[in-house]
């Protein structure tokens, strides 16, 4: 599963073969015990507690056992069991005079040992989180990479196949935008849950999911549509406040690239034209690209068609508002009344005021159509 920040070391991983010296007990290398014995036979005889030197030693040892896949269970194990083989042979024990002697001799050696657990465990866990975060700067740097395209094609493919992509299959990039003022980073409570549903519905899937530029994103094989819908329907669900965009299907490195561009596209003009639609399918948006991609010719048909309304009283704002909202309706005056809240009156008003000033009557079918697009471009362009 590649949701994760990486794969933290030493997850109880079994010890046996890892090259290191001989085993002393639950299979832990005698390596990671060195000096342990010695330790408590002084402190048997002294009664004294571990010095910051070999507390800091022993958090050495626990770095070190992470760092070699050693888990923490079998670690503490290790020197437990150490402890209880030495028990009997510690100077302090073994010429004890009296009982009370023996107590305080155990009470210090118990001690010891409680130290000594608690510094190995401090060490293990500094080397976890040191991993972590080494596994996620290596994402962040990968996912750049995959997303922006800026590596050689083959040595990104490699990559991939370390965070389960293969990128000879065809691909689609969904990215969810977070609601406004928001952003979705590492500690995001939205890509834990995500992370967590899609690994205990799916177990060991081929989707890459991670925040980039406040966002989510999730690159999925096609052949995991189900990984998809989950996440989109997690991410665009109504309680995230924010939207999701997918992408089509694009193959290669490079058609990732391709992916993530359409659904960053896809969010921009969701937001340009005020669309409320909370999942958006790039493949349904692809007539804005075409409109837009002679700019020249757009502006000048906004202007053309639309610039008379400046004239209007109240500005062209409230008109180029009743275009959109009478086709959103269907060119049905009643729904298109309530979603201004106007009466229906007042919206035939508008409707007139439309057709005289620009000459195009939003009743004609070919002339609405040219009302409808110039109304797009208008978004499109920030023209009011």
């Amino acid at each position: 599963m590649t949701t994760g920040a990486g794969t933290t070391a030493g997850a109880g991983a079994h010890t046996h073969g890892h090259g290191h010296g001989p085993t002393h007990g639950h299979g832990l290398p005698a390596e990671f015990l060195a000096g342990f014995s010695e330790a408590l036979a002084d402190v048997s005889l002294s009664c004294r507690t571990l010095t910051r030197a070999e507390r800091e030693s022993r958090r050495a040892l626990g770095e070190q056992a992470a760092d070699a896949g050693i888990g923490l269970r079998e670690l503490t194990a290790g020197h437990l069991a150490a402890a209880r083989r030495a028990w009997a042979t510690l100077p302090g024990v073994a010429g004890a005079r009296d009982p009370g002697d023996l107590r305080r001799t155990g009470a210090a050696v118990l001690a010891a040992l409680e130290a000594g657990v608690h510094a190995l465990a401090e060490g293990h866990a500094r080397a976890q989180r040191h991993a972590v975060r080494r596994a996620e700067a290596e994402r962040r740097a990968f996912v750049d990479d995959l997303l922006y395209g800026r590596s050689d094609p083959g040595r990104i493919a490699e990559q991939a196949e370390s965070f389960g992509l293969r990128l000879a299959e065809r691909h689609v990039v969904v990215v969810a935008a977070p609601p406004p003022g928001g952003t979705y980073d590492e500690r995001h409570p939205l890509l834990r849950r995500v992370e967590r549903e899609l690994a205990g519905r799916f177990g060991d899937h081929d989707a890459l999911v991670a925040p980039k530029d406040g966002r989510l994103v999730c690159v999925a094989p096609t052949g995991q549509q189900p990984v998809l819908d989950a996440f989109v329907k997690l991410a665009g669900a109504e309680e995230s406040g924010g939207r999701v965009a997918v992408s089509r299907p694009h193959s290669g490195a490079a058609g990732v690239v391709r992916s993530y561009e359409e659904a960053l596209s896809a969010l921009d003009l969701a937001e340009r034209l005020a669309l409320e639609a909370r999942v958006l399918l790039a493949a349904d948006l692809l007539v804005f690209p075409v409109l837009m991609r002679d700019r020249a010719a757009m502006s000048d048909l906004v202007q053309s068609v639309l610039g008379p309304l400046r004239d209007a009283r109240g500005g062209a704002a409230p008109l180029l508002e009743t275009i959109s909202a009478y086709s959103a309706a269907g060119y049905v005056n009643a729904e298109a009344a309530r979603r201004l809240d106007l009466s229906v009156r007042a919206l035939s008003y508008r409707l007139e005021r439309i057709a005289a000033l620009t000459g195009f009557d939003p009743d004609d079918p070919l002339q609405r159509y040219t009302l409808e697009t110039a109304a797009l471009g208008a978004r499109l362009l920030g023209w009011t």
